[in-house]
């Protein structure tokens, strides 16, 4: 389906123009209420220096990122942009138009997250058409800014002209309820990526973070795999058990994503990515994209939040109709397992690891921005993308090198998946 087609369904309803920075630009080490760009951070002491030099490689190039839950943080206020101004400084985010400028992040697949307890009301389908509707909702708001892209000729087409290629992915199989009509009603709605399952596993795939039922994929798991890549979507395998990610390569014919997902050989948590599954990326050709979730990329933090999503399910299952209760006693349990942020090294750690077990072709960047309660210090928000290029300058890579990481690597996969209308 085209894009205008595409517009028509969602009520008619993207690189942004660079922010030229010379001289140095120093980032906040230590937490700050105040962006970490700027006078206030430069100031701090231990701050990242970003170079001139890695600047202009970073400008040279343009971020693309795997996962920012904006559209649910949205949601939660309003449910539309009535209430949220995006051209506004949004301090309460991690993301607004100013700070994706100097972040100079030049496409973005948009979370259409549904939280797993819409599957038990019945209604996950209908709440991710309304995700994907807003969506399109702010590339229409903000056409100057924004670029929708179902493919690498669109995102191509955003950045000439100035804009942030706007790309949409599912955060969950339960988002089609058990229908591949439904799976294919997404695709067309503009969706281009589904991770398998989120916290919860599925009755046809095994999540990272709870009881396994079809050890990995189940025949209707495969199917969907299957169907996915016969339309040209993604399948993302961030959340997913061991198991689901080995069957998921084994059946797909084409490149996989983790879209937000980190290195399980560096901090040991089930939502990151184990050693043997990263030796499998080079025959099947796809990309891990780094979160930056403290709970999930510090060591000492991820064993603390081992038990998250575990609580979490607990209390849901404790109040099956009480969002707000769920809520204030998650916050007490984490109030009661406070965990470090660590620092931004640790992130380009694990972007080091997977360069040296699946190769530099493999890894790229997924934040998870607008969706995590952490990030390590130095990497606050979507303006503070520049410093990893620092560091990767740092460690010793070449301008080409952290292009790949930075958004080379995803662009591969989405030209060989992503079908041109």
């Amino acid at each position: 389906m085209i894009k205008h087609q595409i517009h028509s369904m969602v009520r008619n309803a993207v690189a942004v123009g660079t922010l030229m920075i010379s001289g140095q630009v120093s980032f906040a080490t230590e937490p700050s209420g105040v962006s970490p760009q700027g006078d206030s951070a430069a100031s701090k002491p231990g701050a990242i220096v970003v170079s001139e030099h890695a600047m202009a490689i970073h400008r040279r190039g343009y971020v693309f990122d795997g996962h920012n839950d904006l559209p649910w943080q949205v949601r939660k206020y309003s449910k539309r942009f009535d209430q949220i101004d995006l051209r506004k400084d949004q301090p309460e985010l991690h993301t607004d138009i100013k700070r994706l400028a100097e972040g100079n992040v030049g496409a973005q697949f948009w979370s259409v997250y549904v939280p797993s307890e819409t599957m038990r009301a019945g209604n996950a389908f209908q709440t991710t058409v309304e995700q994907i509707e807003l969506v399109h909702d702010m590339v229409a708001r903000y056409p100057d800014v924004f670029h929708l892209a179902l493919n690498a000729a669109d995102i191509e087409e955003a950045r000439q002209q100035g804009k942030i290629a706007s790309l949409i992915g599912m955060e969950g199989g339960h988002s089609i309820e058990e229908s591949i009509p439904k799976l294919r009603k997404l695709f067309d709605m503009g969706a281009r990526y589904m991770t398998l399952t989120h916290s919860d596993t599925l009755s046809w795939a095994d999540s990272a973070t709870d009881t396994p039922k079809s050890d990995g994929l189940s025949p209707f798991g495969e199917e969907v795999v299957r169907e996915m890549n016969r339309l040209g979507m993604l399948v993302d395998i961030s959340h997913v058990s061991p198991a689901t990610m080995h069957d998921a390569i084994t059946v797909s014919e084409a490149p996989v994503i983790f879209s937000h997902s980190s290195a399980r050989g560096i901090a040991d948590h089930p939502r990151n990515v184990p050693d043997d599954v990263l030796k499998r990326l080079p025959e099947n050709g796809g990309v891990v994209m780094v979160n930056f979730f403290s709970g999930f990329v510090v060591p000492e933090s991820a064993q603390i939040m081992l038990k998250m999503f575990e609580v979490r399910r607990e209390l849901q299952n404790k109040y099956p109709n009480s969002k707000e209760d769920v809520d204030r006693e998650y916050k007490a349990w984490q109030l009661k397992n406070p965990y470090p942020a660590g620092d931004a090294a640790i992130v380009v750690d694990h972007i080091e690891h997977i360069i040296k077990t699946a190769g530099i072709d493999h890894v790229g960047l997924g934040s998870d921005y607008d969706g995590i309660g952490k990030a390590p210090i130095g990497m606050e928000d979507v303006s503070a993308y520049p410093v990893i290029t620092e560091l990767l300058m740092r460690r010793g890579y070449t301008e080409e090198e952290i292009h790949k990481v930075l958004y080379k690597n995803v662009l591969r996969v989405v030209q060989v998946v992503c079908k041109k209308d």
